[in-house]
């Protein structure tokens, strides 16, 4: 058995804890958010190694069954807040949030400023990941490896058919919401990283930076606001399926998800030449279609590629506090 069927299959106790133990939960959120931030890191994966994914996974199903339904129909909501951990939920949630809105000025500011610095550390990031989560398939096989190949070059074609620009109308931004939240709780894949792909990464990061900065408008907050309910919305039904789905399918559902990662390393390779561009509605020159190049030796290659070392290091060390974490707990 993995070690994530492992503690799926545990079942979530009810624990009693003081005021000491929520602002740690908050702590753990905060760094969750962090990753979700960053395109590269997931936050489930940042789950799993504090020691919360479990309790995370089983309090969020919680919300879509019957238990919780009942209670909230009947107005019972001690209840309704007992059958979903609220405590528990409301502790994470808050740590996530505040790291959110701490860190998307300062990706908005390098994305404009710094991009092939923050790319490459990002692709470092992936990477790493990559290889991270393929050891969690203990024996491969000839299916496996297949499936990871043909998710992989399926995602390297994918990537490259998306184009720099997206639709920015509210049904896009529900949809964009809906799948990025699922990787929140998939260990291995960054919500930040499903919206770049979707090309709506520095849209959301963007308008939520506006908040820190005194320039959030209404517009701003119609965005958000239907980005959060694709978020929630997305959350409750993938938690069913993501449970389901590493229950009966484990190794097969992580091969894809690696290959899927793998793939779309496309996304993210630092040097790209602008093809086509196209004049936003605020009247500034965008890129619409882009291609990967080879850039020319230099400082900037060097300091790039030491970025995207310590990019693949980063997620090498939180690999291992994840392996003295479970070890802590057999």
């Amino acid at each position: 058995m993995s070690e994530l069927q492992h503690h799926q299959s545990k079942g979530t106790e009810s624990k009693k804890r003081g005021f000491k133990d929520y602002i740690g939960l908050g702590a753990r959120g905060m760094a969750m958010g962090a990753c979700d931030v960053v395109p590269g890191v997931s936050g489930g994966t940042m789950a799993f190694i504090l020691g919360i994914y479990e309790e995370l996974i089983s309090s969020i199903r919680a919300v879509g069954r019957s238990e919780f339904l009942r209670a909230i129909v009947s107005f019972r909501l001690t209840d309704a807040a007992r059958a979903i951990n609220l405590p528990f939920l409301l502790s994470v949630l808050s740590g996530i949030l505040i790291a959110i809105l701490s860190l998307a000025k300062l990706m908005t500011w390098l994305l404009e400023n710094q991009p092939v610095y923050l790319w490459s550390f990002f692709f470092g990031l992936v990477l790493a990941s990559v290889l991270v989560v393929s050891k969690r398939i203990p024996k491969w096989n000839l299916l496996l490896v297949v499936a990871l190949l043909v998710t992989a070059v399926a995602a390297y074609i994918l990537v490259g058919l998306v184009p720099a620009q997206t639709p920015d109308d509210l049904g896009f931004v529900f949809l964009s919401g809906a799948l990025a939240i699922c990787a929140m709780i998939l260990p291995g894949i960054s919500g930040s990283f499903i919206l770049l792909l979707l090309s709506k990464y520095q849209f959301i990061v963007g308008r939520v930076a506006k908040i820190s900065d005194g320039t959030f408008a209404t517009e701003d907050g119609v965005i958000l606001g239907t980005f959060a309910l694709g978020c929630g919305i997305g959350l409750i039904t993938f938690a069913q399926l993501l449970g389901w789905l590493f229950k009966r399918y484990h190794d097969l559902t992580v091969a894809l998800l690696t290959g899927l990662m793998l793939g779309s390393l496309r996304k993210v390779w630092p040097w790209k030449e602008t093809i086509e561009t196209y004049t936003d509605r605020h009247g500034e020159i965008q890129p619409l279609v882009q291609d990967n190049i080879l850039p020319g030796f230099g400082t900037e290659v060097w300091i790039a590629l030491a970025l995207a070392v310590v990019g693949f290091i980063v997620v090498i060390a939180i690999e291992k506090m994840g392996n003295s974490e479970l070890g802590d707990h057999v």
